[in-house]
């Protein structure tokens, strides 16, 4: 915080100080530089090319916000890298620099996978928000890849832009047995929004020199990032995925890809209420929708959260109201939660957790 007794004295002692985003880009400043933006599937599509470029034996440099299989930290800075992927994150850098983390990096490639209102404690409305990703993809030097299918990145992209553009979509799969291929690859991970995090990777992996049948090659044992529509157990009739999904449009997605997976199990899905936009009695008219596509819908949220948020109170009737789903289940309580989880019957049902909490 801005009180920090060791910031206060740096400043005393007139030490330079950094954000971490803005310390990251002084370490990068001779290397090409990819940045993975949007309010959804950043971590997935940083994930997903790191992945194939360790399989690739391609040496680069990284900050990623997961930990992945295969990698023993979060972030990488070498003095030999001559690329370097990190996941660009709008939040604010710092408490003393207001600037959203990635107008810091200055990118070579970048990648914008979508505009979905987030972070209403910063940005109150969503044109300040969108705004923010107008400065980022001004700022891209060579090429911005974006996803078609985003309304709000297809008015952004007819603005002037100096640097090359390149969209994307979801692309043509199929799914069966509960297996999702692409061009004639069988895939570990599914759901359209996954789908469309792929082809992000891949026209980046394209702009970097790798080809189609390369990147499909490699893909192809990725499992996914932590948190991110994983796996946590399953059985012949029955699975348990968690995912960081929170924001209105993540609950859409996520549920949906579920549903359209297993198409012969009912989906139980239960979301945590943790981050300061939707434990904002405002904000959670978002939601509206968000959670219609479960068979069986459940809320849960901490009241204790919401005093150390220093956030104003807010009720089971407003949450009720917010989703419009008459038979919506609020919990407030993790331990009645828990066990009324406990008294379904799983047999061709699926659990599907979401939080960006514990």
């Amino acid at each position: 915080k801005k009180d920090n007794p060791e910031l206060k004295r740096a400043k005393e002692l007139n030490i330079p100080i950094f954000s971490y985003p803005e310390y990251i880009y002084e370490q990068s400043k001779r290397k090409k530089r990819i940045v993975i933006g949007g309010s959804h599937g950043k971590t997935s599509i940083t994930a997903m090319i790191l992945h194939v470029l360790k399989n690739l034996n391609i040496d680069c440099d990284f900050m990623v916000g997961a930990q992945l299989e295969g990698f023993d930290t979060m972030v990488r800075l070498t003095n030999n890298a001559k690329i370097i992927i990190l996941e660009g994150d709008e939040y604010l850098s710092s408490p003393i620099d207001k600037r959203p983390k990635f107008h810091l990096y200055k990118p070579h490639i970048a990648v914008l996978s979508g505009i979905a209102w987030d972070h209403i404690n910063v940005f109150p409305n969503l044109d300040i928000y969108i705004d923010q990703f107008r400065i980022f993809k001004n700022m891209v030097k060579e090429t911005l890849i974006y996803c078609s299918e985003d309304k709000e990145l297809n008015q952004l992209t007819k603005e002037k832009t100096k640097c090359k553009l390149i969209s994307y979509a979801t692309p043509i799969h199929t799914i069966e047995n509960g297996v999702t291929s692409i061009n004639n690859t069988k895939l570990l991970i599914f759901g359209s929004h996954n789908l469309k995090n792929l082809n992000a990777a891949r026209l980046v992996c394209n702009e970097i020199g790798i080809s189609n049948s390369v990147f499909y090659q490699q893909i192809a044992t990725f499992k996914g990032a932590s948190n991110r529509l994983e796996l946590v157990k399953s059985k012949a009739k029955s699975a348990i995925y968690k995912d960081f999904a929170h924001s209105p449009s993540k609950l859409k997605a996520t549920s949906s890809a579920m549903k359209k997976q297993f198409a012969n199990r009912k989906l139980v899905a239960c979301m945590e209420l943790h981050t300061f936009s939707s434990l904002n009695k405002e904000f959670l008219k978002q939601y509206k929708g968000s959670m219609d596509e479960p068979d069986t819908a459940i809320i849960y949220f901490n009241p204790k959260s919401i005093v150390h948020k220093q956030l104003k109170s807010i009720t089971k009737e407003q949450i009720y109201s917010a989703f419009n789903r008459n038979d919506l289940i609020v919990f407030s309580d993790s331990q009645k939660l828990e066990k009324y989880l406990q008294s379904i019957n799983w047999k061709n049902q699926n659990l599907l957790m979401m939080s960006s909490g514990d």
